[in-house]
Parts: structure tokens; sequence; C-alpha cells
């Protein structure tokens, strides 16, 4: 069996984003759930050995004060903002499954010295469970992608997508884009979530992850055209069969919740996600700490798909 060794342990939902001032920025889901911590570095193998800084602490009670989920950093219009999932008080004695979006900003040029704020909650106008934003600029619109449960709709979440409005409001009702429907996607829990987002090769690409946290965890891919109306489901391709999914070979388990950044070359694009190294979880998969950050180059074929491979760096 290959050793496939992670840039970063113990770091779920991994963000790696490299802005126009040379620096990669890193943000994940820490195993305590307690807290945001940012770190940045010129490379992304210089990310492993960068200094985490603790950026934002939950509050002791309120609406946001359980289980930090899943936080991305984004450069908007001259701040920085991080879009997260938060459970109230209640959740861990009632019921896991409570979180609500919300968002953080700084006007600081580094974001790892400067004073963050809670803009608060981004209402997406149905009151449910639903996390993992992500968000985008294509031909001059910004768009917020996410998960969310619909009450009406068996399963704990599926996909959306509005228009934004302001960095923390949204302008458009939410859009479905796709619901866990595939046997792939409905194994032990039936989710759809931690959608990210590419552009290239005349096409929009909206990667999210499937099935419960464990080894059944994968990766589907949903398509566009470049001028296509994003909002319009119509609009959308979803591939029958997960892109990314979990090598017995060189013992990659779980592969999903990723992100996507691009080399140092400035070309070459990566995709970015996290995996454990073993199967045999004890209890709740979710409160396993042992998944961690991992990062490999994305190919492109004939047909200009990408080509995520196998979770082993190498292919």
């Amino acid at each position: 069996m290959k050793t496939l060794q992670p840039l970063i342990q113990q770091r779920a939902d991994p963000f790696i984003g490299k802005h126009t001032d040379g620096y990669y920025y890193f943000t994940a889901s820490v195993p305590t759930y307690d807290r945001i911590e940012v770190r940045r570095a010129r490379t992304i193998a210089g990310l492993a050995t960068a200094t985490p800084v603790d950026v934002w602490h939950k509050p002791d009670k309120g609406p946001l004060c359980e289980l930090i989920w899943a936080p991305e950093i984004h450069r908007i219009n001259g701040a920085w903002y991080i879009y997260f999932a938060a459970a109230p008080t209640r959740a861990i004695k009632d019921d896991l499954f409570q979180h609500r979006m919300y968002v953080i900003t700084t006007g600081a040029d580094n974001p790892l010295e400067g004073k963050w704020t809670v803009l608060g909650r981004i209402d997406t106008g149905i009151d449910s469970f639903c996390l993992d934003a992500t968000t985008f600029t294509h031909r001059n619109i910004r768009y917020y992608v996410w998960a969310q449960k619909d009450p009406a709709i068996p399963g704990n979440s599926n996909l959306y997508i509005a228009r934004m409005e302001t960095p923390s409001r949204l302008a458009t009702p939410p859009v479905r884009l796709s619901r866990p429907e595939f046997d792939w996607e409905t194994r032990g829990f039936s989710v759809n979530e931690g959608p990210s987002v590419l552009v290239r090769r005349g096409r929009v690409f909206i990667s999210y992850s499937a099935s419960a946290t464990d080894e059944n965890y994968c990766v589907g891919l949903l398509h566009a055209r470049e001028d296509a109306d994003l909002l319009d489901p119509r609009s959308w391709n979803k591939s029958p069969q997960p892109v990314f999914k979990t090598c017995y070979e060189h013992g990659v388990y779980g592969p999903g919740h990723n992100s996507f950044t691009v080399a140092e070359d400035g070309t070459t694009d990566l995709l970015v996600y996290h995996a454990r190294t073993y199967t045999e979880i004890v209890g709740d998969p979710l409160w396993d700490p042992n998944r961690h950050t991992y990062v490999k180059p994305l190919k492109w074929d004939d047909q200009n798909m990408p080509v995520f491979g196998r979770p082993s760096g190498i292919e």
C-alpha cells in the first residue's frame, strides 16, 4: 500500500485561497469546533508549518455558540469575510443539526492581524438546518452557494444557489440545484453539502460531498455552461457517479468537503480535500478528529472536464 501524507493533520473542511498579495490563506474546521483559525504562507507547502492565528472564538451562549463548522475566507471589495456555520446553545444536548450560516468581517489588509466583527446570520428565507456556504463572482455577479435542509424533502441537505446583494445579504430567493438521489449520495445520510466552485474551460463547476462522513463520504459534480443562467436549475448537469471517493489501495477513506486553488506556477489547478486514514471510527464520525487536509493536482480530459483521479496525491 502506498502511503499518502497529509498537508495538515486534523483539519477538516479545508479551504485554501490565493490572494493577490501573493499569500495562500488556509482555514478549516478544528476538532474542538470552538473557534476559527487562519494561517497564511507564500507556498502551499508552507501552510503546513505556518503559525495558525485564532481570529474568532465562539461565545459562551447564544445562537452561534456551538459546533463552528466549515469556515471559508474570502476577499471581497477590499475587506475580508469568513463564512461559517454555527449552532445554538442547546444543540449538543438536543440535536446536533441546528446550524445556521453566519459571516464575520475585518477591514485589515492582513486578516491574521485584524479585528473581526460578526455581521450576523445569512438569511436564506428558509429557517432550517444549513451550512457550508461558499461565494464566487462570475460575469460581475456575486453568487452564494450552500447546503440546506428543505423540511418538505426527506433527507439531510440539498444544494442551493442565490445572487448576493452584499457580502452578508442575498438578493434572490434560493434555487435548488441538487438533492441526494443516487445510492452513493444516500449512504448513512442523504446528503449534498460542502459545495466548491471552479470556473474553467467554458464551464462553471460545483463540486460537492455526499453521504455520511465516514468511508462512504465522496464527491459529486455539477456543471453549467459559463454563459448559462446559473439561477436556472435546468442549466446544470449532474454527474451520475461520484468523481472522487475512498481509495482502499492507498488507505485514504471518505475524501470530501473540498476546495480548489491554484499552484505556485499560476496555472495548475489544485484539489484540496479532507480524508481519514482508517475506517474503524469509534462513535459518531463527527467527533473523530482525524480528518486530515490533503492537496493534489486536478487534471483535465479532452472534453474539458476535470479529472479528480484517486486520493493519492500522485494520480
